[in-house]
């Protein structure tokens, strides 16, 4: 069911899947690790780069008047502001994780 006025409101894309969820499995290193790793810091990137876009996007449009409903710049800001807060979070938390390995003692 979908309400008056809220077609223009568009959902924030899911994010993919992160690994698997079993946990019996080994816990040997392979190079698809390696690159799970990366990727979710490409995928946190580009969901960063895509929130902008759609804010800078929408100022222009506000700007030159062509924006209908006002209150989507808001909503989209919003979700940039998220995602830079996610995308900060993650890399304070793998430089807490790498910290926390350099201290270790072989």
């Amino acid at each position: 069911m979908e309400f008056e006025g809220t077609q223009f409101i568009t959902p924030m894309t899911a994010w993919e899947k992160i690994g698997n969820a079993n946990t019996q499995q080994k816990a040997v290193r392979s190079d698809d690790e390696v690159e799970l790793f990366s990727d979710v810091f490409h995928n946190v990137i580009n969901q960063v780069y895509t929130t902008q876009a759609d804010v800078e996007n929408k100022q222009y449009l506000l700007s030159t008047g062509q924006l209908d409903n006002v209150h989507t710049l808001p909503i989209a800001e919003a979700k940039a502001s998220l995602s830079v807060d996610i995308l900060i979070s993650l890399r304070n938390k793998a430089l807490e994780a790498y910290n926390d390995l350099m201290k270790i003692n072989i």
